[in-house]
């Protein structure tokens, strides 16, 4: 099984060294997609032997990142993504189990809400009630029984990628990806991550950063969702 572990990186000049090598541990094929960074995020990289790369020329946002992560893995043949933040909070530890667990799903997310760690921090109130509020919407009316509907440490099978057609380029990503994944009828699975929040302050940046519009925001994402034109699964030899 091929797999490929993609970091969307966007100014991550502080963690991005150190990320890359606990992530090597685990990982043989790496891809960064630098994200447009301006901190000094990229040559770092330059000095980073054996990583794959994508470079936006301008920052564009997670999930225009993630969505070149999907084309990068779909046209190398890759079986499994395997996607994770650079900001710390994911474990490169925790690869090995979201790779177990892809045997009988289609996408496997991490869930800081699953399970309790003894590492766990807690999350900043803002960002529990909007997960808490987005979640249980998605449960409502997916039925996808989740506990977290933002966490970025993933695994997709390259049939599940196939089925997708990510085009919300903002921190919304994840909530496409559910309509999307709950509409085409993937199979979902949660395994528990560790709730690591290094910088509790840190901040989505603009409109973002009040907790109103961002709620609206990922409202929209989700009403739009429902709209998207999605990929028809190939027909096998057994079709009638």
């Amino acid at each position: 099984m091929r797999t490929l572990t993609a970091i969307p990186v966007y100014n991550e000049a502080r963690h991005v060294a150190d990320v890359l090598a606990r992530t090597r541990r685990y990982a043989p094929d790496i891809l960064v997609v630098n994200d447009g960074s301006t901190d000094g995020t990229a040559a770092l990289l330059d000095r980073e032997p054996g990583i794959l790369r994508v470079d936006h020329p301008r920052n564009r946002g997670y999930g225009a990142a993630l969505q070149s992560a999907f084309a990068f893995a779909l046209a190398g043949g890759y079986d499994v993504l395997v996607t994770m933040d650079c900001d710390g909070q994911h474990e490169p530890a925790r690869i090995p189990v979201l790779l177990e667990a892809i045997h009988d799903a289609d996408v496997v997310s991490g869930s800081r809400y699953y399970r309790d760690f003894r590492q766990d921090t807690p999350a900043p109130t803002d960002r529990r009630f909007i997960n808490a509020s987005v979640t249980a919407e998605l449960n409502d009316r997916y039925h996808l029984d989740i506990t977290d509907a933002f966490c970025g440490f993933k695994a997709y099978r390259r049939e599940a990628l196939e089925k997708l057609r990510i085009t919300e380029d903002g921190w919304g990503m994840p909530l496409q990806l559910w309509v999307q994944a709950a509409r085409q009828g993937l199979r979902v699975k949660e395994i528990g991550v560790p709730r690591l929040y290094l910088d509790p302050t840190r901040a989505f940046g603009g409109v973002m950063n009040d907790p109103e519009a961002r709620l609206a925001y990922y409202r929209r994402v989700l009403a739009d969702a429902e709209r998207d034109e999605l990929p028809v699964a190939a027909c096998s030899e057994s079709c009638g």
